[in-house]
Formats: structure tokens, C-alpha cells, sequence
């Protein structure tokens, strides 16, 4: 009924093969929320430039939670054949807005992540040998594919993980983003080169790969994270073994099928799922060199100290809680809209959302302007449209965002506006949380210090940039921050003093572009080299230094070096 519909909203769902148009998808998502046979959207119903999404998918022999729904399977990417599992351990993949589930991931067996691993080290020699520009150019290739099949991705990651269309469409850029850099990867490979270190000696440095490296991504961003690891590491000359997140890992299958359509050689590329065995089996596994990961605080520190301890180089982007400065001198409007979006814009899901604003001289000329911005936001399915908010994740996370909320409530702090009990027609099973603002929050209540992960600010008060600079500077964590003002010196002073890796000023999600990288600090990252860019070239390569003496004529054989008159004669 999904295709049939689909079909009748636009022809070319099922006929031409061309990518919709935006108003195609929404209607095409419309039809899925009224009847919901789940994946069947993104698997027949929107047909994109490029995929064949039943490569991805299959169905499966047991139906899922509705009676007459039979949800398919997601298939893992093993030496580039998309496989079904032999698990008996099946995890659903539900829509957030309405609980239905979408498809069901399996936890890799053992024996397939052995094969998987079997099939990156096999086609490694081959990939590390081939030209640099021949790996860039599969990279070229890949980012024209994935902005063809935009929509669709976006609709992929709306279905799974909630957020609107908009920050679908978002996500999956600021990966592409990425696949762009890697497209000139080759300066960021350069070596150094010292002529004549001793008399007819030279030295220089070449980068290599490491062999096997691993990702391993988080729900809130099933595009981009793992569009942020594995094409730098494969187009070093890396191969790679990705575990998407369990709750949201359709995107992450779709992104491999328009690689390998790419070029992307078998095994150079392999996908494994499911929850804890699957990442210690990554972490464990002696052929594995390197593990980039994004996740929460408790799992990046159970990365960070298993896989050291295995002897792997390991990246970890952890916990937050970033801080949006509010000078007196701000511009009302400005700030006060990009408080609103960097707030409660994909539910706040995102580690670099505002979480804490720190208004110094008070909260009270902000408030009312505030409010009114936060109460003009749509609550809805990511799909509908104007949809400004959509769900969280899970029940799980929407119960852990309320009870924060009350804890402030019980602390003693000002619930300004409160977004639980939102209701959304159509929708009364959606993980749905409105915005909300705490002020009156004060360092010590669970408020602060947890980070929420939902559309929450919380509002602290301090007299001077000082005192915001303490609070901050407090926090364990350091990865985002930003502080508006119309202030130079203040900027100045801000930027120089604060112990946060990223720094926006009037700019309230200061992620860096991909030839930069991704710089957390403290409590927000463990490990020493960060991700994408430069850093992150570094991160999946190791230094080589070669030392040469050529000798010109024979008789130079026997020569030594200048200065080297005594080495190795005892005395």
C-alpha cells in the first residue's frame, strides 16, 4: 500500500528513478506515517538516483511488534557483499515519532565480525598500493552520488532517528562535507624532507596507513559521524570496519552502497552491527590498529581504556556541556535566536548543542523575547511540515530529559517554560519533549551537571565575563562554547581564557570545517589527535623516516661519512 501510494503522490517514486522533489518527500513520509509498513518507504517507495536499497535490506521471516508488519532485516556489509546475519539476537529500529518498528538489526555474530575483519586485512595491500588520486577520485565520485541521493538519505534519517527533514538534510551534508575534503587528501599526506643531513646523506618522512582501523558511531547523528571517519581513513589508504549505531544504522548501509558504487573496492569497506560484543570485539581485536568513536561519556571512557590497553590508538568525542555566553551588549535578536535553534534544533540531540546559558548582568532583559522565540517552535514528526522539534531517540531518553527537569524543579530552580506532556496529534506514541528553560540554575543541580540531551536550557546568572569564565572554565567538559557581544576586547578576552576546544563568538555551534578538525578538550574527548582535517590524517597514519647515502663512484664505498670518524671504533 506504501508503494502503491507513494506511486500516485509522485510517478517517479516508482517509475523513473529520479530524486524527489522536497514536497515528493514529504508527501511520500506522509503516506508512511499514515500506513506505517515502516521501512517500506525508504526501501521501494522513494526511489533515489542511485540506490538499490533491497541490496541493504531483506525481509524477515518473523513479523515485528504490529501483527500485520513484517519488519525487514538491516544486512551487514561483509568483503562488499551485503549479507543477511545468521544471529538468533535481532534488535528493533523503531520510529521515533510514532514507536513502530521500522527494521531490525542484527547483533554480528562472531564468526561474521572474524569475516569482516578477514575481509579489510585481505584487501589491504592492494588499497594502500593504489594511487592517492585514484582513492580521491572514488571520493570525487562519492560526494556527487551523495548529493544526488540527499533526500533520500535525509528521509532515511528522519524515519529512524526523528529529527526534521531540515536537520536530516544537515546531517547528511556536514558528512559530505567531509567526503569533500578527502578529495584532496594528498597535502595533508606530505612528508618533510632534510637534504644532506651528514655529507651525502638525506633524510625524509613519508606518512603510511595504519592496516584495519574502526568506527564506531553514535544515534544522534547516523550521516554525518560516520561520513566524519571512514572516508579519511580509507582514502589515507586504511581499510575499515564500521558499527553503526544499533538504533539508527539504515543510513550508515545506504552511504556504503553509494560507495561502493563509487569505486569502493571489495573489503575496503565492511559494516558489522549490534550493542556492547560487537564494540569489545572491535576494541579486542589484535588486527584492528585504531578505533575512532563518538558517543556518550561512560562508553568513550570504556573505548578509551579497553582499547589503550589492547594497544590501539584510540579517538574518543565524549560527554558535553557547552555554554553560550550572554553579554549585556549582545544583539537581542541575533542572540536570542541562535540561543533558540543552538538549544532546542534536533531536539537538542547533538553534542555541541547549547545546553547553558550564561547571561551576565542577568536573565531578566532576555527572558520574555526568549520564551516567546522557544513557544514559536513547532513540536512534531520530522516529517511534517514546518516540524521545528522533533522526538528524542527513545522512551528511555525522553523519561531521563523529564525527570532532569523535575530534579530542577526539586532543587530549587525556576521552570521558565515547560516542555513535558507536549501533545502532537497524530503522534501520541512519539518521544515528544518541547522546549524548555530553567532559570535560576546554580553549578550544583543535576540540571548543570548532567548533560540532558534534549531541547533543556538551563540559565545561570553572573555579574561579569569573569565570573562566565569561571563557570565554564569549571564544567568538566570542554568541547563547545560561544559568547555573544558587540565587544572586540571582550571577544578577545573570552577566546584566550576559556578551556574549551571550540569557540564560537556570535556563532552558536562552532563546529569546524573538515580542513580543520574537531578539537573537544578535557572531560569532552580522550586521546591526542582529533577528528577529520589535518588531525585526523594523522590519527589513521604513522610517521616512516628514511635515512639515504647513495655513493657516487666505487671508491666511496669505503668512505665514511664526515664527522663520523669515530662512531663504532670504540673510542
Amino acid at each position: 500500500r506504501v508503494i502503491a501510494q507513494a506511486s500516485q503522490i509522485h510517478p517517479s517514486a516508482t517509475s523513473r528513478g529520479s530524486a524527489l522533489a522536497d514536497s515528493g518527500v514529504m508527501a511520500a513520509l506522509r503516506a508512511l506515517g499514515r500506513y506505517n509498513r515502516s521501512y517500506s518507504l525508504a526501501v521501494h517507495g522513494y526511489r533515489p538516483v542511485s540506490l538499490s536499497l533491497t541490496r541493504c535490506f531483506a525481509a524477515l521471516a518473523q513479523p515485528a511488534t504490529s501483527s500485520d508488519n513484517i519488519a525487514p532485516t538491516v544486512k551487514q556489509l561483509i568483503n562488499g557483499v551485503f549479507k543477511d546475519s545468521s544471529t538468533d539476537e535481532w534488535i528493533d529500529v523503531t520510529n521515533p515519532a510514532n514507536q513502530e518498528v521500522v527494521s531490525r538489526v542484527p547483533q554480528t555474530t562472531e564468526a561474521e565480525f572474524e569475516a569482516a575483519v578477514a575481509a579489510a586485512r585481505s584487501a589491504y595491500p592492494a588499497w594502500r598500493s593504489t594511487p592517492v588520486s585514484q582513492r580521491q577520485r572514488v571520493m570525487l565520485k562519492l560526494q556527487h552520488l551523495i548529493r544526488e541521493n540527499m533526500d533520500a538519505l535525509a528521509a532515511n534519517v528522519t524515519l529512524e532517528q526523528g529529527k526534521t527533514l531540515a536537520d536530516g538534510k544537515g546531517d547528511v551534508f556536514r558528512g559530505l562535507e567531509v567526503v569533500e575534503y578527502s578529495c584532496n587528501i594528498a597535502p595533508d599526506l606530505m612528508g618533510d624532507f632534510v637534504e644532506n643531513v651528514a655529507t651525502g646523506m638525506d633524510t625524509y618522512s613519508i606518512r603510511q596507513p595504519l592496516g584495519v582501523v574502526a568506527g564506531i558511531c553514535p544515534f544522534n547523528f547516523p550521516a554525518m559521524v560516520p561520513l566524519w571517519m571512514w572516508p579519511v581513513a580509507v582514502t589515507a589508504g586504511n581499510t575499515f570496519v564500521l558499527k553503526p549505531s544499533e538504533q539508527d544504522p539504515g543510513c550508515a548501509v545506504l552511504l556504503a552502497e553509494l560507495a561502493q558504487q563509487a569505486g569502493l573496492p571489495d573489503g575496503v569497506l565492511n559494516i558489522v552491527h549490534g550493542k556492547a560484543a560487537t564494540v569489545n570485539r572491535i576494541l579486542d581485536h589484535p588486527h584492528i590498529k585504531a578505533v575512532a568513536f563518538v558517543g556518550s561519556n561512560g562508553a568513550g571512557k570504556h573505548v578509551l581504556q579497553r582499547g589503550t590497553a589492547n594497544g590501539k590508538r584510540i579517538q574518543a568525542n565524549m560527554g558535553a556541556k557547552n555554554h553560550a555566553v550572554i553579554m549585556p551588549d549582545a544583539h537581542r535578536e541575533a542572540a536570542v535566536n541562535a540561543l533558540a535553534g543552538a538549544a532546542f534544533g534536533a531536539a537538542g540531540q547533538r553534542c555541541m548543542a547549547v545546553s547553558a546559558a550564561v547571561f551576565v548582568g542577568g536573565i531578566d532583559p532576555w527572558r520574555n523575547a526568549l520564551v516567546a522565540k522557544a513557544k514559536g517552535l513547532k513540536v512534531n514528526a520530522g516529517h511534517e511540515a514546518g516540524a521545528d522539534v522533533g522526538p528524542l531517540i527513545s522512551p528511555e531518553a525522553k523519561k531521563r530529559v523529564e525527570d532532569l527537569i523535575q530534579s530542577a524543579v526539586d532543587e530549587g530552580a525556576e521552570l521558565v517554560l515547560d516542555g513535558r506532556g507536549v501533545e502532537v496529534p497524530g503522534y501520541q506514541g512519539g518521544n515528544f519533549v518541547g522546549p524548555t528553560i530553567i532559570a535560576g540554575v546554580k553549578p550544583h543541580m543535576q540540571c548543570y551537571l548532567q548533560e540532558i540531551f534534549g531541547p533543556v536550557l538551563v540559565c545561570l546568572e553572573v555579574d561579569d565575563l569573569d565570573g562566565a569564565l569561571s563557570i565554564v572554565n569549571s564544567n568538566e567538559h570542554g568541547n563547545g562554547t560561544a559568547i555573544f557581544t558587540r565587544s572586540g576586547p571582550a571577544a578577545r578576552k573570552y577566546q584566550n581564557e576559556v578551556d574549551v576546544g571550540m569557540v564560537g563568538i556570535n556563532v552558536p555551534i562552532p563546529v569546524p570545517l573538515p580542513f580543520f578538525s574537531f578539537t573537544g578538550w578535557r572531560g569532552s574527548f580522550g586521546g591526542d589527535l582529533h577528528m577529520y582535517g589535518k588531525a585526523g590524517v594523522t590519527f589513521f597514519t604513522q610517521p616512516k623516516t628514511v635515512t639515504t647515502n647513495w655513493k657516487l663512484t666505487d671508491e666511496d664505498v669505503g668512505s665514511r661519512a664526515s664527522g663520523l670518524d669515530g662512531v663504532g671504533s670504540g673510542r
